[in-house]
């Protein structure tokens, strides 16, 4: 069976591919134009370059393929990246969506964002039926993900898509190119985080959301959508969870909520200004004065997800950006 990948160069794709190709898939990635193949290179891998914004040449790159895995997204939330959220977020995806009916295509397995559902506190985790809420947000990238996702349902609904989506939270693992999620755990070892915001998040380990996803080549129900989440956990818990197993002193200082949002604000104005990314942003210090937490029941029963424990991911992670030189 071939496997078309688009995004297969990131965080989550590296994984991905590399997964594939263990349970003896053929994978074709689907990489931009003038892009470098980076971590990709070596692997048995078929690879074509072209733009998913361009309809033709997307089309002929999937020609072939048997399902279509789309990781494809502008992921940053700085600076804001305008319009380009929407080309590629919204745009690009009707691109597949197309293509893969136009070559009828068995299955389409879309990689969404938990934002896409509002979250729940501790007692009641946020699930696939919680109403989005992450307009109040003002990232293009939240909104923008949400609005391809309710493109391919409906896709689902009223000409039969077969696709469903697969919905991760905040990922932690190898091949963290940027770094992304990697940011913070290199921050505090590093001892640049000074404290804690009032709220918390779901954190998961990359190759358990990677399973999850080539599992659903086969698994899982068209239609339907997949919380890929792991444990949650404040902040304060995970950088005492991150301080602890390297042995560094853990941020102490809480900051309330109140102060965070200032900051944040401050930083945002200043970013704007000189154009400079900065360390927050008013809609992420938002954010994390909230418990963005979320439950994986569905994705463990319907995709056999793995349950790894955040800790193995945490010092798999370090070990990779120890290797490549990020610490």
């Amino acid at each position: 069976m071939k496997i078309f990948v688009t995004g297969a160069d990131g965080l989550l794709g590296n994984n991905m591919v590399r997964l594939l190709l263990d349970k003896g898939y053929s994978v074709k990635v689907f990489i931009q134009t003038g892009k470098d193949l980076g971590y990709l290179k070596g692997l048995n891998i078929e690879v074509s370059h072209g733009d998913l914004l361009n309809y033709e040449e997307l089309h002929q790159a999937m020609e072939g393929a048997d399902v279509v895995i789309n990781a494809a997204a502008v992921t940053d939330t700085w600076p804001n990246k305008g319009g380009l959220y929407w080309k590629v977020n919204v745009d690009g995806v009707r691109n597949v969506i197309n293509a893969v009916k136009s070559l009828q295509i068995k299955r389409l397995v879309h990689v969404g964002t938990a934002n896409s559902f509002g979250p729940g506190d501790a007692s009641n985790p946020g699930t696939e039926l919680n109403p989005f809420d992450g307009e109040k947000y003002g990232l293009d990238y939240i909104t923008s993900k949400y609005k391809a996702q309710e493109m391919i349902l409906k896709e689902c609904r009223e000409n039969k898509l077969p696709a469903l989506i697969v919905n991760p939270t905040f990922m932690i693992g190898p091949y963290d190119v940027k770094p992304s999620s990697g940011k913070m755990i290199i921050s505090v070892i590093q001892g640049k985080v000074p404290g804690y915001s009032p709220g918390g998040r779901n954190f998961v380990y990359v190759k358990d959301v990677a399973q999850a996803i080539v599992n659903s080549v086969e698994k899982g129900r068209v239609g339907e959508c997949y919380l890929a989440a792991g444990v949650n956990l404040t902040y304060k818990d995970m950088f005492a969870k991150i301080a602890n197993i390297f042995e560094v002193k853990p941020p102490t200082l809480g900051i309330p909520g109140f102060a965070v949002l200032i900051y944040g604000g401050i930083l945002s104005m200043i970013g704007k200004i000189t154009k400079k990314e900065q360390v927050i942003s008013y809609p992420l210090a938002l954010i994390s004065n909230e418990f963005h937490y979320y439950s994986n029941a569905k994705a463990v029963e319907e995709l056999d997800m793995p349950k790894t424990d955040i800790e193995f991911a945490i010092k798999e992670a370090v070990a990779w950006f120890k290797e490549e030189k990020y610490l």
